[in-house]
């Protein structure tokens, strides 16, 4: 039996394509290379594998497509000689880069504010991704094995050439079934269970609210057991009126918040309209500014947006939002996008069909705000065409996602010479761009809509795109963001998988950074959409320092 386990093993090693070898030490070393956000060395050791994987696919295939061709193939001395001298090549690249990996994680890390490391365990990081990509190429082997297998014993009836194409066909279909709808269903499911449950539970200090003009309260028409862990979150969260009160040193109002979760109605039509009738019973209608938020993918609402809204308004507004998912952005915008756009629309429509049947002068201006996959869904509900015969105010839209088509219609066709990272958009009266240093000009007039999209030059959610594959992206061009690494590469295939892994960890940054947002980009943004009564740059100042005040760690 260790005879027959030896040999297997042996006839198994000896059987890898030199090419493919080769390509997978050269999209390893091309993977530890720094992208957008910093990683862990386990991380950077699964991406490795996977790239790894890739290379070797890529290799092997271009071997197999060189002799499919017919190439005449260099004798066997000149072949000793050439691979020779590649493993010496490919083995030296492989080291630099190893050795490289320290000063490349930390020349993210010290753009993005965070402590440098003293080693990113390069040793560590090729042991997993070894291992890793062990494993991944074992199952694509077994996959043309099985294929393989198939086409023999249907050779025996049908020519060699179909016999091999239905065999794959067969494999690639079986294949596709257990990936699909065995594998991936089940950890979507187990996802979804998971989050679900999460989303039932309350944190501590979390206390259903008692005033009966509150959302969530005994009074409210929206069941507080239905709202959900981010929803509950932001409806007991934020300024109380006296906060308000003693920031602008004068009489504020309660802020007015609503929230319909995923379970208070069974339909995003129905949950749309019982957040319309709360916010019509808790008196939204009746301040001076109302905003249509769209949450995250968890239903999260960025407390750095609602809060300094509040305060800039002496708590005159309202904020309405509903959930359509527990999921995480990242995840949820790879599975069903179309999540945020049909739950925002549902409720916009509710929302500004009856907004536009009160009389001018006695409505709120209307606003939207989303973030991450609420901004997607978001600039999606407002279409132009819809409010053109009665025009919303405007919208404050932060890290905007890949697939949003409104923002990357304007990106594209930005003015000649502004980066994409900070585009500017004709003359900037309709839609301006602003990162994490405020660029927004006080002084350059608006028209009768303001809008302004917050986006970072770091954030993987707002750059990641699939032609990454084959495209060195424009936001690697010069002038980048100074959050961005300058020893940050464009090569095929690995950046869009480096990209990739980093949506999932693109707010394990500081504040200001990757998908974090912070409260001084959304001040400014408020400020500039909203004009507040009275405002000047001293109260910006403040209420800057304010929010600093909340967010640096007590002794």
């Amino acid at each position: 039996m260790k005879q027959w386990v030896a040999r297997y093993a042996k006839e198994y090693a000896v059987s890898f394509s030199f090419i493919g070898l080769v390509g997978a030490a050269l999209f390893f070393a091309a993977s530890v290379t720094p992208s957008l956000i910093p990683r862990h060395f386990a991380v950077q050791g699964l991406l490795s594998g996977f790239a790894i994987a890739v290379g070797y696919a890529c290799g092997d295939a271009f071997g197999k497509l060189y002799l499919f061709l017919g190439l005449r193939e260099p004798s066997e001395h000149v072949q000793t000689i050439a691979k020779r001298i590649t493993v010496a090549v490919v083995g030296m690249v492989f080291v630099h880069f190893l050795w490289r990996m320290n000063h490349w994680q930390n020349s993210i890390r010290e753009r993005v504010g965070m402590e440098p490391l003293e080693t990113a365990s390069p040793l560590s990081t090729a042991v997993i991704a070894i291992v890793f990509a062990a494993v991944l190429i074992a199952i694509g082997r077994l996959f043309f094995s099985s294929s393989g297998f198939v086409s023999r014993r249907l050779n025996r009836f049908l020519p060699q050439r179909l016999a091999n194409a239905i065999g794959f066909t067969i494999v690639a279909l079986i294949a596709l079934f257990l990936a699909n709808d065995v594998v991936a269903r089940r950890l979507l499911d187990a996802a979804d269970s998971f989050f679900a449950k999460t989303d039932e539970l309350d944190e501590d200090g979390i206390d259903q609210p008692a005033s009966p003009l509150e959302c969530g309260s005994p009074g409210s028409l929206v069941n507080w057991e239905t709202i959900g862990r981010q929803g509950k979150n932001f409806l007991v969260g934020g300024p109380k009126q006296d906060d308000v009160a003693a920031f602008v040193m004068t009489d504020a109002q309660r802020p007015l918040r609503v929230y319909v979760g995923l379970r208070s109605r069974p339909t995003k039509r129905e949950r749309a309209q019982l957040a319309l009738e709360e916010l019509k019973r808790v008196g939204g209608f009746d301040r001076s500014i109302l905003v249509v938020a769209t949450p995250t993918g968890t239903g999260w609402l960025d407390p750095s947006a609602v809060d300094s809204l509040e305060y800039l308004h002496g708590g005159d507004c309202a904020i309405v939002s509903m959930q359509y998912s527990y999921l995480p952005s990242w995840i949820t915008i790879l599975v069903d996008p179309q999540r945020s756009i049909e739950s925002a629309d549902a409720l916009f429509n509710e929302i500004y069909d009856y907004w536009k049947t009160l009389p001018n002068d006695a409505r709120p201006k209307l606003f939207l705000h989303g973030l991450s996959l609420g901004s997607l869904g978001s600039e999606r509900s407002a279409d132009l065409m819809k409010v053109f015969e009665d025009p919303i105010a405007g919208a404050v839209w932060s890290g905007p996602p890949f697939p949003s088509q409104n923002w990357r219609s304007a990106v594209s066709h930005r003015n000649e010479g502004s980066p994409v990272w900070l585009p500017t958009f004709r003359d900037g009266r309709l839609l301006r761009f602003t990162t994490e240093t405020s660029t927004i000009d006080a002084d350059q007039p608006w028209g009768p809509m303001r809008n302004i999209y917050i986006q970072h030059a770091s954030d993987p959610m707002v750059w990641f795109s699939p032609d990454l594959a084959w495209t060195s992206p424009p936001w690697l061009a010069e002038p980048r963001g100074s959050d961005v690494s300058p020893h940050l590469r464009w090569y095929p295939i690995v950046t869009f998988l480096q990209i990739a892994f980093d949506m999932s960890m693109s707010t394990a940054v500081p504040i200001g950074y990757g998908h974090n947002y912070s409260p001084s980009s959304y001040i400014d943004a408020w400020v500039a959409v909203t004009q507040p009564k009275d405002w000047t740059k001293e109260k910006t100042a403040r209420l800057k320092e304010l929010f600093r005040a909340k967010a640096t760690p007590k002794p």
